[in-house]
């Protein structure tokens, strides 16, 4: 029986790979950005490669509207099993120059998006006493990261509500995990804020066991992997994809 995927953020980098690999793997997926081109031009790389998907405008933070999107792929491909929380900002700032607003829509898009689209999408998940949630953090929530407090922080409280899940709904033959990237480049987040990450990326490189930097696909490997059937002893686990990057 084919299995239905979420994937939010899915019109760029990680979470358009994560919907690219998953369709290879036989699932029907749903595209979610707020960018409905993008997903639009997902789709049509899925259908192009012989596979399902709908595109699906809505933005995490908004409840109605994921809502809504999640009706629509209910209502298209049959009940949701298969969740990526993928959607996410990020933002350089000094931590003094960090307003209430920009601490405020960080952590209503990283976190509260999760916390959301989750709920959302759960009863599927339950009623069918299986299901998968991946969860993309940050390797900055591991090891912290010069001007982005805020991001840190909705990162590593996406870690720690992974764990919480693993254990409440573990019963419920639902697994959730983290994936923690590090150093992936040909991200909408990489490419925009290139000129104020604290290393260029040749100084990321030589730092790198793998000698190359990361890429989308690398993401969607592992996240393809965290959602097979056979990987159902596997759940509250901090799956680090960062070319053996040390973070501890």
């Amino acid at each position: 029986m084919q299995k239905v995927a979420l994937v939010t953020g899915g019109a760029a980098g990680i979470g358009r790979a994560c919907c690219l690999r998953l369709a290879r793997e036989g699932h029907a997926v749903g595209v979610l950005d707020v960018n409905l081109e993008g997903c639009e031009a997902v789709v049509r790389e899925i259908e192009a490669a012989g596979g399902k998907a709908l595109a699906l405008g809505a933005s995490v933070a908004d409840r109605r509207a994921v809502t809504e999107a999640v009706t629509q792929l209910r209502a298209k491909f049959g009940p949701i099993t298969v969740l990526v929380n993928n959607a996410g900002i990020a933002q350089f700032l000094p931590f003094e120059e960090i307003t209430d607003e920009a601490w405020d829509r960080m952590m209503a898009i990283n976190l509260k998006g999760t916390f959301i689209v989750t709920q959302v999408v759960l009863p599927d998940m339950k009623a069918a006493r299986w299901g998968r949630i991946v969860n993309i953090s940050s390797s900055s929530a591991q090891t912290g990261a010069l001007k982005m407090a805020h991001y840190s922080a909705s990162k590593g409280a996406v870690v720690s509500l992974t764990r919480t899940l693993a254990q409440e709904l573990g019963p419920h033959g639902i697994t959730v995990n983290n994936i923690p990237p590090g150093s992936v480049m040909h991200t909408l987040m990489s490419e925009a804020n290139r000129d104020k990450m604290q290393y260029s990326p040749e100084t990321l490189l030589a730092t790198l066991p793998v000698r190359r930097l990361g890429e989308p696909e690398d993401i969607a490997n592992a996240c393809a992997w965290l959602v097979k059937e056979e990987t159902g002893y596997v759940t509250g686990q901090t799956i680090g994809v960062n070319g053996g990057r040390i973070v501890s």
